[in-house]
């Protein structure tokens, strides 16, 4: 029996060793800020063969992704993606939203109780990642190891940094506008490590700033866009053409110097310098134990709200994004060793076609006046509401209401909180460019798991910190602004398909067009790391990748 016993605990042991020597060193996280599933396929024949194609070639990639919930905006997109669930969970429901506590409009990654570091400007450095409700990917990867493995946050946006980190990152650094430098957060450290001290006083923006943007092949071989001089596309302030080439050096005197940068493809550049900075400077992947840095490239996004998706430049932008993602996966081969590491590739968003553009070609699509809808509400408030103010705060089309009016209820004027809330939802629907104004009754009656626009709404609503009513647009329409330019945020296909493709070790060659939602990377990586799923976890390992 011993013998017997001896053989089985060796054989046990020997198991747990061989799981954990097939883990990957290194795992890498790209977050392509405002990327549509379309551009690789639309692109791919300017593309080299070390970027985009070696990733869709040897790696596996879902033609099918898509977000599950609303609203489709980077800071929901990038907490989603980490940990496997949606705002209702994870609680990051905005950008931006009003908190009913504190009566203001709060940021998803700001933090008062911090400070900056490696900056001056005070504004800049108050991050962390506190108003993150679950675990992340990352965290899982920090818990597993007994905090052995290291996680570093990379990115031009401090939400793309802090959000994908998580609450146990080593690190994570963005890049500050003012200054034109990568700093940080005293939620993460007291002052910024040497390497990147070394790396900030290379002054690479003032470099690149210097020179001129101008397209990387010949203009006429950007067949797979529209006009390079449009109408439909935003100019530079102190630009006086939306063509090729951009002066930068010239710009930048318009545009407060290094607040530039970003609405240029060399933000990516400087990014990429960056992540070989970090894998060099923290020596990541050179132990047994896996560490993960986390990614976020947002020129395209930048560029993307002035121009649209079919401008020459947002193209330039891609072509140019292919070669960083060429150069990362060849460093990654030295850093790691090639089939030591992974890579997954996403994007925390779509994005719409200009609407205007649209409409002169006679596809459906429009704009919500904000004025006239204003005017409007002040005719039913004077109706119903005998001239009370019973809308609090709008924000990013949720709207909330002053619920210290209806505390008296019926002693309020006979203003009751239900009969409100069923008056404004009917009035927003019967208005031009508004499909739908959801209720928080009808949202909280209704399933998580619900199909439809609806489950979208249920899977993007948070109890404790969304509004009353969620509006949503019609497809194509956006909020009144300038007629150039365009955004995302809808639950339309174009804002919610998205590529997916993981690539490395134990990654075989293939693709699938099941659908899958963006909450089933997380546990796709758990399954593959052998690490416990995020704490908040909805979405389910992606079984094309796990299982073969």
């Amino acid at each position: 029996m011993r013998i017997v016993s001896a053989i089985i605990l060796f054989g046990m042991v020997c198991t747990g060793h061989a799981q954990s020597a097939d883990r990957p060193k290194l795992v890498v996280g790209i977050v392509v800020d405002q990327m549509r599933q379309e551009y690789l396929y639309r692109y791919y024949d300017k593309f080299g063969d070390g970027g985009f194609k070696r990733l869709m070639g040897e790696g596996f990639m879902l033609t099918n992704a898509h977000y599950n919930y609303v609203p489709t905006y980077t800071g929901p997109g990038h907490a989603s993606v980490y940990t496997g669930t949606t705002p209702a969970y994870h609680g990051i429901i905005g950008n931006n939203w009003y908190d009913k506590n504190l009566k203001k409009v709060v940021y998803c990654a700001n933090d008062e109780a911090r400070t900056p570091v490696g900056s001056e400007t005070l504004a800049e450095g108050k991050v962390s990642p506190h108003r993150i409700l679950t675990t992340t990917i990352t965290d899982e990867v920090k818990l597993a190891t007994q905090k052995r493995g290291k996680v570093i946050a990379i990115a031009d946006k401090d939400r793309g940094a802090a959000l994908p980190g998580g609450h146990m990152a080593d690190a994570a650094y963005w890049y500050d506008e003012k200054t034109g430098r990568m700093i940080s957060s005293s939620y993460y450290m007291s002052k910024l490590p040497a390497w990147m001290e070394k790396f900030n006083a290379l002054k690479l923006p003032d470099k690149y700033l210097d020179g001129v943007w101008n397209t990387l092949l010949p203009l006429e071989k950007y067949t797979e866009s529209g006009s390079d001089n449009s109408p439909y596309e935003s100019r530079y302030r102190g630009e006086t053409k939306n063509a090729f080439p951009y002066d930068l050096k010239t710009l930048r005197k318009s545009n407060n110097n290094y607040e530039l940068l970003p609405y240029t493809p060399f933000s990516d550049d400087y990014l990429t310098e960056a992540a070989f900075a970090a894998l060099d400077g923290e020596k990541l992947g050179a132990d047994e134990w896996t560490d993960f840095l986390c990614l976020s490239y947002s020129a395209p996004d930048k560029i993307g709200h002035q121009v649209g998706p079919n401008s020459v430049e947002l193209q330039d932008v891609y072509l140019r994004l292919d070669k960083n993602i060429a150069d990362l996966l060849k460093k990654l081969d030295q850093a790691a060793g090639s089939g030591n590491y992974i890579v997954f590739l996403t994007s925390d968003h779509g994005v719409a076609d200009v609407p205007q553009f649209l409409t002169d070609n006679k596809v459906p699509a429009g704009y919500v006046n904000a004025n006239n809808l204003n005017a409007k509400f002040g005719a039913l408030f004077a109706q119903y509401f005998q001239g009370k103010k019973v809308i609090e705060a709008v924000s990013e089309e949720q709207i909330y209401l002053d619920h210290e009016l209806f505390a008296g209820e019926p002693k309020s004027g006979g203003v009751e909180l239900m009969v409100s809330l069923e008056v404004i939802s009917n009035f927003l629907v019967q208005q031009d460019g508004i499909a739908h104004a959801f209720t928080r009754n009808v949202i909280r009656q209704g399933d998580y798991n619900e199909g439809g626009i609806k489950g979208m709404v249920i899977r993007g609503y948070h109890e404790k910190r969304s509004g009353d009513i969620i509006t949503v647009l019609e497809p194509g329409w956006l909020e009144q602004g300038r007629v150039t330019g365009t955004t995302h945020g809808s639950p339309y296909s174009y804002d919610t398909h998205v590529p997916v493709i993981f690539y490395g070790k134990g990654i075989k060659a293939g693709t699938s067009s099941a659908y899958h939602p963006i909450t089933d990377i997380a546990p796709t990586l758990s399954v593959l790391l052998r690490i416990k799923f995020p704490s908040g976890c909805t979405g389910n390992p992606i079984r094309e990748i796990t299982d073969r």
